[in-house]
């Protein structure tokens, strides 16, 4: 990717990234001025849109299977994970979130326990066990699902070396399972390039990548695409790039305008509309074993991450 220089504010893809989050932060009188959705999403509400909580968006015509990745830690790929799918499920839908990363920070914010003994994503890929034995419905949160992972997950990188058909285990798992009342299954990866990700890649229609918005982000981007293309050549030809969401935007920053404004104009229609700002009440939510859509419907990064759901959601119709 070229860097170009930017004059914040003579860029129209700054100018919808930051009307986009700044409109929610500052008066409510500016959210008239942003700017109208893509056309490709013309059914669908507009960003601008109250969140219909309770309501109902298009089910897609077959369970679409999303791997949330990126080697690059800290770039909210849990946070994204756990708010996209309690979004999806407070509108309709029936999303199943399966923890592939050892440190179980998806099953923590899900209220699902992954600790001491509970049967977890470890056993299904080391020892056969069936998935159903490990989904656990998310309290208060009806039509969301969780598969939790406990520390025992960070030995399977090394247990599944000497496995047969070690990279389609997680693949085989969810064949298994009757996922005929799902919509989604999101899979939360670790921050590595390992068998846990290849695993995810592999039983994966969809990779989702979030992308902080920062240089250092960007510098892994490059390695994660090139697996991506080695997985679809080998083990996966229905993998797509389906979708980059940009997180941790701060509107007050020009290297965050310019980031944003480089990945767009790189990857085009992949990069939501949608950018995910930094907010606390993300950070908070886990600690209380919410996601931030019920810890705090109102805030920025709620309905950010509420917008970015409706997008993804008629993507699916649309495209």
């Amino acid at each position: 990717m070229t860097q170009t220089p930017l004059n914040p504010g003579d860029s129209p893809l700054v100018r919808e990234a930051l009307s986009s989050v700044v409109s929610r932060e500052t008066s409510a009188t500016q959210t008239a001025d942003a700017p109208p959705p893509d056309a490709s999403l013309s059914e669908a509400p507009t960003s601008d849109t109250p969140a219909p909580h309770g309501g109902s968006w298009p089910r897609p015509s077959k369970c679409r299977v999303i791997a949330v990745a990126n080697q690059k830690g800290g770039v909210g790929k849990t946070t994204t994970s756990v708010n996209l799918a309690a979004a999806l499920s407070m509108n309709g839908e029936r999303v199943l979130v399966v923890d592939l990363d050892p440190q179980g920070n998806a099953s923590t914010a899900l209220a699902t326990e992954h600790r001491g003994d509970v049967p977890d994503v470890y056993q299904v890929l080391v020892d056969d066990l069936p998935m159903a034995d490990i989904v656990k419905e998310v309290p208060d949160m009806p039509g969301l699902y969780c598969a939790p992972a406990t520390i025992d997950l960070a030995g399977a990188e090394i247990e599944l070396v000497s496995l047969v058909a070690r990279e389609a285990r997680l693949r085989r798992a969810l064949s298994a399972f009757d996922a005929v009342e799902l919509d989604y299954i999101i899979i939360d990866c670790p921050p590595s390039l390992g068998l846990l990700t290849v695993n995810a890649l592999v039983a994966a229609d969809e990779v989702l990548i979030p992308i902080q918005c920062e240089y250092y982000a960007l510098e892994g981007l490059g390695q994660l695409l090139r697996n991506v293309d080695l997985i679809k050549a080998h083990l996966n030809p229905t993998l797509n790039l389906s979708t980059i969401v940009l997180t941790m935007y701060d509107g007050r920053t020009r290297l965050a305008s310019q980031v944003a404004d480089e990945v767009r104009a790189h990857f085009g229609d992949t990069v939501l509309n949608t950018v995910i700002p930094r907010s606390v009440r993300l950070s908070e939510a886990p600690s209380y074993g919410q996601s931030v859509m019920t810890y705090d419907p109102g805030s920025s990064g709620a309905m950010a991450y509420m917008d970015a759901a409706r997008e993804i959601a008629y993507r699916a119709v649309t495209v």
